[in-house]
């Protein structure tokens, strides 16, 4: 992984991060012919990983930070271990499942297909998903893309670029499988949103670089158009499934 984003912001990400659907999860394991062991790498605060143990006797997920996997959720199905997209640390042939959830942008994808040949069963399924923008509004996504191009968008680190892309830049070398449809939905007041929007690295970056939060900018630019009312937040979310050759 070439870099870590959000260690230094990571109890702020455990809260304030959307959630994925839990047909997502469903879906998967569907797609695998054992359900006994998932690897999640990128992990994170363990979102995704949880979510997989809902449906797999074990998952294990990995995380290069540490301060990321302090602020995960636990589960007796769940082991959670410091390490980066190429070292799982699993056995070979072990994992029906080995999944990155809004990590595998930020990964060395070379290294981590790699990985997944090593631990992947030969029929197990490989599959990497990201969300970029949400949609609300046209007035207000016009104003949240504004924010995220232009008064932050100097600060994003290389990989950014591939969630622009829908996924589509990068290959997973395995046979494709096609998903259906999935997005992420929530129901967020003004403040949550930009509770939301500060845990972005290239806004932790601006801050740290500026020496300012340019939230409240942001939190006033929006408020005329947000109004009192909370409003449904909803990002699709980009899939690539791929199935290890036997």
């Amino acid at each position: 992984m070439p870099g870590d984003h959000f260690s230094q912001h990571a109890s702020e990400y455990a809260r304030h991060r959307p959630t994925y659907p839990v047909e997502l999860y469903a879906w998967l394991a569907a797609q695998t012919v054992r359900r006994e062991l998932a690897w999640d790498a990128g992990c994170g605060n363990g979102q995704a990983t949880l979510g997989l143990a809902e449906h797999y006797s074990r998952v294990v997920g990995t995380d290069i930070s540490p301060q990321q996997i302090a602020e995960a959720g636990g589960s007796p199905r769940v082991e959670y271990r410091v390490g980066d997209e190429g070292t799982s640390g699993l056995e070979p042939k072990s994992v029906d499942l080995a999944t990155a959830a809004q990590a595998a942008h930020w990964f060395d994808m070379e290294r981590y297909a790699a990985e997944c040949r090593r631990v992947v069963k030969p029929g197990g399924v490989v599959v990497i998903w990201g969300y970029g923008l949400n949609k609300l509004a046209p007035e207000i996504d016009v104003v949240v893309q504004r924010f995220f191009s232009e008064k932050v968008g100097p600060f994003w680190p290389s990989g950014r670029e591939h969630l622009e892309s829908e996924y589509q830049t990068l290959e997973l070398p395995f046979e494709p499988i096609t998903p259906p449809p999935f997005a992420m939905q929530t129901i967020w007041g003004l403040r949550d949103f930009t509770d939301y929007v500060g845990t972005w690295s290239a806004v932790q970056r601006y801050a740290k670089a500026r020496g300012e939060d340019p939230i409240p900018e942001l939190f006033h630019s929006l408020s005329r158009l947000w109004g009192t009312d909370e409003r449904v937040v909803t990002w699709p979310l980009y899939l690539k499934v791929g199935r290890v050759g036997k």
